[in-house]
């Protein structure tokens, strides 16, 4: 990377997660939000117990806001643009750890282990990973429930006026005013010392309930998808 590019890179990541903050809170003041499940949410606080979010990675935008106010450990790739991430979760309280499926996913799980059984953090997980495939579950989630013993519950986003960028996941931007449905999911428990067999069971599970979750969701707009 040349010196120009490199200044850049750092000058944007310092600004990032003021530019972020600032512009996000200030567009979801303008929106109307509906909770569904919150129930779930709350009787998960009340146990005193860590539990594991997991979400589809289009919703993030909005959802960072909403995951704020709590501790929270989140594993984010150990990418370049993972770093705009992280510095933007860290500003909230967030712990992360650095690693996808391909590059030092073990050792952030071990990380995001630790951070639950030692540190009491709640843990958030995009469910189809930082390259997708798009709303297709992948183990991480599931063998951090088993070796944690935290139960998995699902967050699912959606708004009824948004724009849709041309990433692989389609992230969505709400526009002012619009209104966004956050539903927490019924909790999925998932047993300790699975194998392959189990996990594949309890991912399939999973990415059941997230679907269901999001064509719910969705149908409230009277849309399929996003």
């Amino acid at each position: 990377m040349s010196i120009k590019k490199e200044l850049s890179y750092r000058i944007t990541l310092a600004l990032a997660p003021l530019l972020y903050k600032t512009f996000m809170r200030t567009l979801l003041m303008t929106c109307r939000i509906e909770i569904k499940g919150g129930g779930n949410l709350e009787e998960s606080d009340q146990s005193g117990k860590p539990f594991i979010l997991a979400t589809w990675h289009h919703g993030l935008l909005i959802g960072i806001q909403q995951y704020r106010g709590r501790k929270w450990v989140a594993m984010i790739s150990a990418s370049k643009d993972g770093e705009y991430i992280s510095r933007i979760l860290e500003t909230i309280n967030f712990e992360t750890v650095r690693g996808s499926r391909s590059r030092g996913g073990i050792g952030a799980l071990r990380g995001m282990i630790t951070a639950i059984k030692k540190r009491g953090r709640n843990a958030a997980i995009v469910a189809d990973g930082s390259q997708g495939p798009a709303m297709k579950v992948q183990a991480g989630a599931i063998l951090l429930a088993s070796k944690t013993g935290a139960p998995i519950i699902p967050f699912t986003v959606g708004a009824d006026r948004y724009i849709a960028f041309r990433s692989w996941d389609r992230t969505i931007l709400p526009k002012p005013f619009s209104k966004i449905i956050v539903k927490w999911g019924e909790p999925l428990a998932v047993p300790p010392g699975l194998k392959a067999e189990g996990i594949e069971e309890f991912r399939l599970k999973l990415e059941e309930r997230l679907t269901d979750d999001y064509r719910e969701v969705w149908g409230d707009f009277g849309k399929e998808e996003h």
